[in-house]
């Protein structure tokens, strides 16, 4: 019983292409009890690798939270199989605003201790205590209300890119970072503000949502769905966009651009950018917003000591690397110092 990939990235890639099929790009989550993960998590491996799903599933004992891509006409029965399961029956799917066929190319499948990572060790916080649900109408009239308070629950890598106006951003790296700090600076406000918040796809506002009602605000928001959601919404309904510039997303995308605005800045040379990469120099792999020209000067470098490493024939980076321990910061921090232009906060 085969229970993992067995292809890799580049033979998958080959074969997405040899199929010339298209392909949808989606996200869902749900804070459920699940009592035996294991078992679940292989149910899922089997009856989605069946249908040539793609992407990255996290199961724990609060939910699970699944971003991933299938081919189109696989839809209904990969809907059908949802829908079969109780606690997913009619969840709701955020579709992608853009598509791209090789958004992902594995299968992974993994059990966590939570799926989203929180830092609490509380065992009276309930997360399915959740805040209230609204939708992109309800939101854009939330926050012309001057008795609401905005919050951005994402990092500052995605915020630096697109926002909402007059939201607060935390100048953070993790989610787990955020929880006390918003607490902190809106503890004068538990009782007389209406606390609205938003992220990409709804599952870490939704768990914030559940952590603040459980630290004593009152009055708790979030958009549901998310950025992703408001955006097809706003589309759907003919409503008036408020989001600014680009929505970060966890895949190869790297974003799906929301407005024409830019709002960010190549981290090397300062002229208007916002589009992410990673460090050429895999012994780096940072994240950081590098513009075209900047792309072809630095070689997609972040540095000039990581460019030196690249135009190494490749055995001999892989020597270097041989016996230290890389971090993956893929999706993370974008702060070095080689970075001059880097904005902690928008």
């Amino acid at each position: 019983m085969q229970l993992y990939n067995t292809l890799s990235s580049k033979e998958r890639a080959a074969l997405i292409e040899e199929a010339g099929k298209e392909r949808l790009t989606l996200s869902f989550y749900q804070y459920h009890h699940i009592k035996n993960t294991s078992i679940f998590r292989n149910h899922l491996f089997l009856a989605w690798d069946e249908l040539d799903v793609l992407g990255r599933i996290y199961i724990a004992n609060e939910g699970i939270n699944a971003q991933l891509s299938l081919p189109a006409e696989n839809f209904e029965h990969f809907k059908n199989h949802l829908d079969s399961i109780s606690f997913l029956k009619d969840v709701r799917l955020n579709i992608a605003v853009e598509h791209d066929n090789k958004a992902f190319l594995k299968l992974k499948v993994k059990v966590r201790n939570k799926i989203v990572a929180d830092g609490l060790n509380d065992d009276t916080f309930d997360v399915t205590d959740k805040g209230v649900h609204v939708s992109a109408e309800k939101f854009n009239e939330l926050i012309e209300d001057p008795d609401t308070v905005l919050v951005d629950m994402r990092n500052h890598y995605e915020s630096e890119i697109g926002y909402f106006k007059n939201a607060i951003t935390p100048d953070v790296d993790t989610f787990r970072q955020s929880l006390p700090i918003i607490e902190d600076d809106l503890k004068e406000h538990k009782e007389n503000k209406k606390l609205v918040m938003y992220c990409t796809g709804g599952i870490r506002c939704e768990k914030a949502s559940a952590y603040f009602k459980h630290k004593g605000f009152k009055d708790v928001y979030q958009l549901e769905g998310g950025i992703i959601e408001y955006t097809r919404q706003v589309k759907q309904n003919d409503l008036e966009n408020k989001f600014i510039g680009k929505n970060f997303v966890f895949d190869d995308r790297r974003a799906e651009r929301i407005s024409d605005d830019i709002v960010a800045n190549c981290h090397q040379c300062g002229k208007p950018c916002d589009t992410h990469i990673n460090c050429a120099n895999e012994a780096c792999h940072i994240l950081f917003i590098q513009c075209d020209e900047c792309a072809e000067r630095m070689n997609q470098c972040c540095s000039d000591a990581c460019k030196d490493v690249a135009s190494l024939p490749y055995e001999e980076q892989k020597a270097l690397r041989k016996g230290k321990v890389i971090n993956n910061n893929i999706f993370k921090k974008g702060r070095s110092e080689a970075l001059i232009f880097k904005k902690s906060s928008k």
